[in-house]
């Protein structure tokens, strides 16, 4: 069974930094790809951003580029995401998932696990 477990979320202020993290635990935690989604109350899931299994390739979403940078630590089976110059619009719940594939999955469907989420409250 894995399971990701998600942390580093809370309250901060517009442009403050948070950095997430998402520890992987069951199998082998560098055969995943990995991705962090979020959802805002009354809105669906949406990319945020992707990870390839082995590190190398990366994807954002245009809203948080520059921004945000999500990668990998296979010897501690933890991907993360570090949050910069944060805006009240990012304001959501945060969650991690895993994919058993070696490219970056950027659509919701492509995950096989799902952490239970972390909330990120920007305050203007």
């Amino acid at each position: 069974q894995v399971q990701l477990v998600e942390s580093g979320g809370g309250l901060v202020q517009t442009g403050g930094s948070l950095r997430l993290s998402c520890a992987v635990s069951g199998r082998t935690f560098s055969s995943y790809a990995m991705g962090w989604f979020r959802q805002a109350p009354g809105k669906e899931r949406e990319f945020v951003a992707a990870i390839s299994r082995n590190g190398g390739y990366t994807y954002y979403v245009d809203s948080v580029k520059g921004r945000f940078t999500i990668s990998k630590d296979n010897a501690k089976n933890t991907v993360y995401l570090q949050m910069n110059s944060l805006k009240p619009e990012d304001t959501a719940v945060y969650y991690c998932a895993a994919a058993q594939r070696s490219a970056a999955v950027l659509s919701v469907y492509g995950y096989d696990y799902w952490g239970q989420g972390t909330q990120v409250t920007v305050s203007s």
